[in-house]
């Protein structure tokens, strides 16, 4: 019988039952604490080149969709899981998941001991790893593993941005939006469009002089890789500052932190998932929140610079959020667009920001 093997950098070792796409792939091993919403995770563009365990112990049972698509392709490098299902039921669904991985070239692994996994990342730390599907040697996986530079120091935005300025919608008569694709996920764009705004998106690389010229305000996406290892563009976003109002989510927060002069650093494991808590500075309510990031803003930067903390996780003190007035800046760590996840935050796009553009 074939297996799927799950190898660490640490030399820790899971084997279980190979499905989707033969193959092997490397990438950083992190844990998504979500209890659906696979097809979600599974494009977007955030998790390129991560290995994704899933905590949740059925995963797969109402199959795939296109509507359910955050992006143009899958882009994670594997999926784990306790277990997949082969057995599709749902009246949306027009496939199964295992087919879509394979069609993908996305080899997962499932009937391995994922709390075991999960544990040892949260004590470790987000590591390199390699998951195969075709047999190959435990020492050929290592050398594989090892040779992977792994996140830090990574510039993957222009990566999975478009390649070309497009326009996703034309408006209703509310504000046009400029959107910076650093690996936008589609739900942001629909939220912007569903409140009459025009929407047109730009390639990573495009100049400030560009995507920030004819329009009445700013929009960071989400997306992958190490912030502080793009400069080009946070060096053009700070040109903006003070010119347009400016919003970030995810990495487009992060960018907008090291245009004010704030620093980031790598957390231990990350965020990841739909049930990460936040409190609200302003408001002191408490919002269940999507998030997918593994990097995080300082912020002894943000109030250095003259900005103000607006939200926290409660798991660990982390900033979620900031605002810099003055400049006209709004930014947020999670994903208040959900897709999946709860959407308790989705005030934040669709009223305080656009409350200020107005």
């Amino acid at each position: 019988m074939a297996t799927g093997v799950l190898l660490l950098e640490d030399g820790r070792r899971f084997v279980g039952e190979p499905f989707g796409a033969v193959g092997t792939r490397v990438g950083e091993v992190v844990f998504n604490t979500s209890m659906s919403g696979y097809q979600e995770i599974l494009t977007d563009p955030s998790y390129c080149e991560q290995i994704v365990v899933m905590t949740t112990s059925h995963v797969g049972n109402y199959g795939v969709n296109p509507d359910d698509e955050e992006s143009r392709k899958v882009w994670l490098s594997g999926f784990v899981a306790r277990s997949f299902s082969r057995v599709t039921s749902n009246h949306r669904a027009t496939g199964d998941l295992g087919s879509y991985l394979g069609a993908a070239s996305v080899p997962g692994v499932h009937g391995i001991d994922t709390r075991a996994l999960v544990r040892h990342i949260r004590s470790k730390g987000a590591m390199r790893a390699v998951i195969s599907t075709e047999g190959l040697s435990d020492a050929e996986l290592q050398g594989r593993v090892l040779a992977w530079p792994g996140m830090e120091g990574r510039a993957l935005a222009g990566e999975v941005s478009c390649t070309e300025r497009y326009t996703f919608a034309t408006g209703a008569g509310g504000p046009r939006i400029a959107v910076l694709d650093g690996g936008c996920k589609v739900n942001l764009l629909r939220l912007f469009a569903s409140k009459g705004c025009a929407v047109e998106v730009f390639p990573a690389n495009t100049p400030a002089e560009v995507f920030g010229a004819d329009c009445d305000a700013v929009f960071l996406s989400n997306g992958p890789g190490d912030p502080a290892a793009l400069p080009g563009m946070f060096g053009e976003v700070k040109k903006l500052l003070g010119k347009k109002p400016l919003l970030g989510v995810c990495l487009g927060h992060q960018l907008l932190g090291l245009a004010l002069g704030a620093d980031t650093f790598k957390l231990r494991f990350g965020h990841r998932g739909g049930n990460h808590p936040v409190r609200d500075m302003e408001t002191e309510r408490v919002e269940i929140t999507s998030q997918n990031h593994g990097f995080c803003v300082d912020p002894v930067g943000i109030e250095r610079a003259g900005g103000r903390v607006t939200h926290v996780n409660l798991n660990d003190g982390t900033l979620e959020g900031f605002v810099h007035e003055d400049l006209g800046v709004i930014a947020v760590q999670f994903h208040p667009e959900a897709a999946p996840g709860p959407h308790d935050s989705r005030h934040l796009l669709l009223d305080r920001f656009l409350r200020l553009v107005s």
